[in-house]
């Protein structure tokens, strides 16, 4: 069967074309045959042009990746053909002193799959450093979503999120019902807030309370929830001024704001709120290693209703229906590209 690639050519274009000779394989890196790739926001910000000063166009995009190691090349131990796994998909480069020792946001981050060649394409090179092995009961269809939960483990293991916790969840996306996911399994009490209604009917169906800011207060249906002591946490995950300004209002005295979303532009912020409430701000950003061991073991474990947030899985050679069906379907959640038939 033909090995493919999809291109993004700009101006909301994806080609898809057979892969070249597979160049041999230098020190440190591994072959995949990937299974599943997601299709995150960020890509769908590529799609719209809005990140092509960063994608080397054409460019293969695309980290979300589930996949089974093809090829093992020089000085790699510890893998070896036919394991599962799934990629973190951070290159890290040289440290320096502004870091910090957090390399996974240091200055000199690549992240694979925009600055770098990414996963929709049936055959991948990976440093060997990015691969968690999977376990064996663990789907390679559900192991496309460990990238995304690990974002949301990340945003709760800052949050410091203790089991009793009552905790608001602004944005109903998918990383929005991702973190919502891992604050319920670590014991919160959570409520959801989003705008569009089959999301919120899906939100609702998962067990969460839920609130439409354009039906309701946002602030009196916290209250509610809470018996008027407010949130512990916030996690601000819509990316719009209008939950910037909610957050701090939802907040008890010390609570935490935990800003998951990208705003690109400045916001304004209640300022008198972090002095009057003493609260506190955290900024979350991708993950470290121990949120993608944290987000398998959950995969791992069932516990989560993962496969109810997968909207549809096309094959690769779909791609540009793909994300043309996100532009129109603004309801759906995750949509997984396959990228190699052989490989379920």
């Amino acid at each position: 069967m033909e090995m493919t690639a999809a291109y993004y050519e700009g101006n909301k274009q994806f080609t898809v074309k057979p892969l070249a000779d597979l160049p041999p394989l230098e020190a440190g890196t591994v072959r995949l045959n990937v299974a599943y790739c997601g299709i995150c926001g960020t890509d769908v910000h590529i799609y719209h042009g809005t990140m092509d000063q960063r994608v080397q166009i054409p460019q293969v995009i695309g980290h979300e990746v589930s996949g089974v190691v093809s090829e093992v090349g020089p000085e790699v131990t510890g893998f070896q053909v036919g394991e599962a796994v799934t990629v973190r998909p951070l290159q890290p480069g040289k440290a320096t002193a502004f870091d910090n020792g957090y390399t996974h946001i240091g200055k000199n981050l690549k992240f694979i799959g925009i600055d770098t060649p990414g996963g929709m394409q049936a055959s991948w090179v990976v440093p060997a450093y990015t691969l968690h092995k999977l376990p064996g009961s663990v789907s390679l269809k559900q192991a496309a979503l460990i990238e995304p939960l690990a974002v949301a483990c990340h945003d709760v293991r800052l949050s410091a999120l203790k089991s009793g916790d009552r905790a608001v969840v602004l944005g109903g996306g998918p990383i929005g019902v991702l973190v919502a996911l891992v604050a319920r399994h670590q014991g919160a009490e959570v409520l959801v807030s989003e705008v569009n209604p089959h999301r919120l009917e899906l939100i609702q169906s998962l067990g969460f309370e839920i609130v439409n800011p354009m039906m309701e207060n946002v602030v009196d249906r916290v209250a509610q929830f809470t018996a008027d002591a407010m949130a512990d946490v916030v996690f601000e995950v819509s990316g719009v001024a209008a939950a910037v300004d909610t957050m701090t209002q939802l907040l008890r005295v010390r609570g935490r704001a935990v800003m998951v979303a990208i705003h690109g532009q400045p916001k304004p912020v209640r300022l008198f709120d972090f002095f009057w409430k003493e609260l506190q701000l955290v900024g979350a950003r991708v993950y470290e290693p121990e949120d993608f061991e944290m987000a398998i073991a959950l995969v791992d474990s069932g516990k989560l209703p993962l496969t109810r947030i997968i909207t549809e899985v096309l094959p690769l050679t779909d791609i540009q229906q793909a994300f043309e069906r996100i532009d129109d379907n603004p309801s759906g959640m995750k949509y997984l590209l396959h990228c190699n038939e052989q490989i379920q």
